[in-house]
C-alpha cells in the first residue's frame, strides 16, 4: 500500500494512493502502519493532482536520523568513518510536508539538503515502511557541540510523499536515490551503500530506546551534497530541491 496524507476541499483525510488518484481511508496513518486499523476507504477520492499531500504521519513520534552513513559523503567531507552509527535527532518542529516549503533561518548562510531513505516504524518496533526525506542541514551551524540547531530547525525534515508499506518493498537496500537542485542533478547513488544496514540500525537504536509506532529512522544520505562541491554550492531562497528514491516516489520542495 501506499498511504498519504492529505488536504482537499478544506478537510484533511488519511488516504490510500491507487495509481493516479487518492483514496480518503477512515483511519489515521499511523494507525494503519501500527496494525490497530485497516485501510478502509470512505468512498471519496479525488486525482492526486488536486489534493495537497500533507506529511504521511502528521504526528510523527521519535525522529531519529543517521549521520556519515554513505563512504563517498564521508570522503567528499573529509570526515573519519564510524565505528558505529552516528544517531541524532530532529524535533518535531522540523516535519514538513512533502512539498515544503523550507524556510531558511535568518542565521544560516551554508544550506544543504541530504536526500535520504527513511523507515518509518509500524507494531513491534518492526519496520513497517519507507519513504523519501531531506535532511536539510546548516552547515555554518553543524560546527557546535551538537546538531540540534544545524539539522533540526523548523520545516528540515521534508518527507514523503506517502509512506509505502514494507510488502512492497522486497530490498529497501536496492533502491537508487537522487537528488536536484533547480533541476541539476547532485545526488546519484544506490543504498546498496550504506554502511550500517536497517537492521544494524534498528539494532542500535533499540539497545536504548524502544522504537514504536510512527518512529522514523533516516537513515543517512551519499555523496553529492552542496558543502561537498569546490567551491561549496549552498541553497538560496528561490532554489527548488527534488529527491527520488526507486519505487518510493519524490518529494519537491521550495527553500525561502
Amino acid at each position: 500500500m501506499r498511504l498519504a496524507t492529505f488536504t482537499a476541499e478544506g478537510s484533511r483525510h488519511a488516504g490510500l494512493v491507487l495509481g493516479e488518484e487518492v483514496h480518503a481511508i477512515t483511519a489515521p496513518v499511523k494507525e494503519v502502519l501500527a496494525g490497530r486499523a485497516q485501510a478502509v476507504r470512505t468512498g471519496a477520492h479525488w486525482p492526486l493532482h488536486r489534493v495537497r499531500l500533507e506529511p504521511p504521519i502528521p504526528d510523527p513520534g521519535t525522529v531519529y536520523a543517521i549521520g556519515r552513513n554513505y563512504a563517498a559523503h564521508i570522503e567528499e567531507l573529509s570526515h573519519e568513518r564510524p565505528d558505529q552509527p552516528i544517531v541524532f535527532l530532529k524535533p518535531a518542529g522540523a516535519i514538513n510536508a512533502p512539498g515544503g516549503p523550507v524556510r531558511r533561518p535568518a542565521v544560516v548562510r551554508q544550506l544543504d539538503y541530504e536526500a535520504e531513505l527513511v523507515a518509518v516504524i509500524g507494531a513491534a518496533g518492526a519496520v513497517a515502511g519507507f519513504c523519501v526525506a531531506n535532511d536539510v542541514s546548516a552547515r555554518d551551524l553543524q560546527t557546535e557541540p551538537q546538531w540540534t540547531r544545524a539539522k533540526g530547525a523548523d520545516t528540515f525534515c521534508p518527507f514523503g510523499p506517502w509512506i509505502t508499506t514494507a510488502d512492497e518493498v522486497p530490498d529497501p537496500q536496492s533502491l537508487w536515490i537522487r537528488s536536484w537542485v533547480n533541476g541539476e542533478l547532485r545526488q546519484d547513488a544506490h543504498t546498496s551503500l550504506l554502511l550500517f544496514g536497517l537492521d544494524v540500525l534498528v539494532a542500535f537504536i533499540t539497545e536504548t530506546h524502544a522504537l514504536r509506532p510512527g518512529d522514523m529512522i533516516l537513515t543517512g544520505t551519499p555523496a553529492g551534497v552542496g558543502a561537498g562541491m569546490d567551491p561549496p554550492r549552498w541553497l538560496e531562497p528561490g532554489d527548488r530541491v527534488r529527491i527520488e528514491i526507486e519505487g518510493l516516489g519524490a518529494i519537491e520542495h521550495p527553500i525561502l
